[in-house]
């Protein structure tokens, strides 16, 4: 689960899980990409999400 910390900027701090699942999240989106500006278009459209520890 993912922290936030609170200071002059936020700053979230991650698990492994957390880290793991953005990467493979993005090896998903981008995994049918044919070039670095097909990559920046497919990715702009996705959103990721971490959850957030309460």
């Amino acid at each position: 689960m993912a922290r936030i910390i609170e200071g002059k900027r936020r700053i979230i701090k991650m698990s492994v899980d957390d880290v793991l699942n953005i990467v493979r999240e993005y090896q998903q989106i981008t995994r049918n990409a044919c070039c670095y500006d097909h990559i920046r278009e497919l990715l702009n459209k996705s959103e990721f999400y971490v959850p957030e520890e309460v």
